[in-house]
């Protein structure tokens, strides 16, 4: 059996095509599957198309958050929910085609546990978003050490029965699924697709979440940052011992510094650079404490049930 989950947001026009899509594709593969849609809070009908594609075809479930909680959340939700022996995790609007799931489902009977299907072309995407994209996956590649991360990205994947039962004991509630995956290991594959462009809507991806995912796929797995803020106080400790001998060593020859200059640059440089830490060491902080009061991840405001279906 196969499990698909996606994560919806403001996706209401999208959701009927993509489930005639799924249906077309997966009636071709003679498997058994089920669709779980968890509806991240949208602002439009998107719930109620759920409902109503449910309430016509038994293998689709649907969920809404009370709140928005984010695409990850909305992905762990459904795969905490999800029955089949593996399940595939992708997005509602169709820039991921449903007919990449078969050479997922062929990697995968290989005996691959994780396959990610990993980005070869984008279709209409921004300068930004792929500029972003790119310094993303270079410092979770070369910062973190996730070497085996696709190198353009891949937020489309397949995921092995044994991965999601392993999953679903982290209860973190800052961490990248996408890193998370990566880090769990077991044998992982990817196959080559090229990314549609957007059939309807915008994406709810902007520039808040995009910082807050990186900031937590890295703070999540390194403690680099901490490092490198060592190492920092460091070099600047020695600079600052070199200027003092300079500072004497001139007052001594009869040439002492002179002026507020070169001062305010030292106070304002050192100011602003024990700022950064700071705001560094908030940010680990914060997840702790975060973590530490254990509130559930999300919360369900309403779910398709039985009686929904006809």
């Amino acid at each position: 059996m196969l499990s698909i989950v996606t994560p919806a947001y403001n996706e209401s026009e999208n959701l009927p095509l993509l489930y005639r899509r799924l249906q077309d594709v997966l009636s071709s593969l003679n498997i058994e599957w089920e669709w779980i849609v968890v509806d991240d809070h949208s602002r439009d009908q998107t719930f109620e198309v759920i409902r109503q594609i449910a309430a016509q075809d038994s293998r689709v479930r649907g969920m809404r958050f009370a709140r928005n909680f984010g695409s990850h959340t909305a992905i762990l939700c459904g795969l905490e929910n999800a029955k089949g022996d593996c399940a595939v995790v992708m997005a509602a609007d169709l820039q991921d085609p449903p007919e990449t799931i078969q050479p997922l489902m062929e990697k995968w009977k290989g005996g691959a546990q994780v396959v990610w299907a990993v980005r070869a072309h984008r279709e209409e995407e921004v300068a930004n978003t792929v500029g972003f994209a790119r310094v993303y996956y270079f410092m979770m590649r070369e910062m973190v050490g996730m070497k085996e991360m696709p190198s353009t990205g891949a937020d489309f994947f397949l995921i092995d029965r044994q991965v999601i039962d392993v999953l679903s004991q982290f209860k973190e509630s800052n961490a990248s699924i996408l890193a998370l995956i990566t880090w769990l290991g077991f044998r992982q594959e990817s196959v080559i697709y090229d990314k549609r462009a957007r059939q309807h809507g915008r994406s709810g991806w902007n520039l808040e979440k995009k910082l807050k995912l990186a900031i937590d796929s890295i703070a999540s797995f390194t403690y680099l940052p901490i490092r490198l803020m060592s190492y920092m106080g460091f070099v600047i400790a020695m600079l600052g011992f070199v200027y003092t001998l300079l500072v004497i060593v001139n007052a001594l020859i009869g040439k002492p510094t002179e002026g507020w200059s070169s001062l305010m640059v030292v106070v304002l440089v050192v100011g602003g650079m024990q700022m950064v830490m700071m705001g560094v060491l908030g940010e680990y902080v914060w997840r702790a404490l975060d973590e530490s009061r254990r509130r559930p991840r999300y919360w369900i405001e309403a779910m398709t049930l039985q009686k929904d279906r006809q």
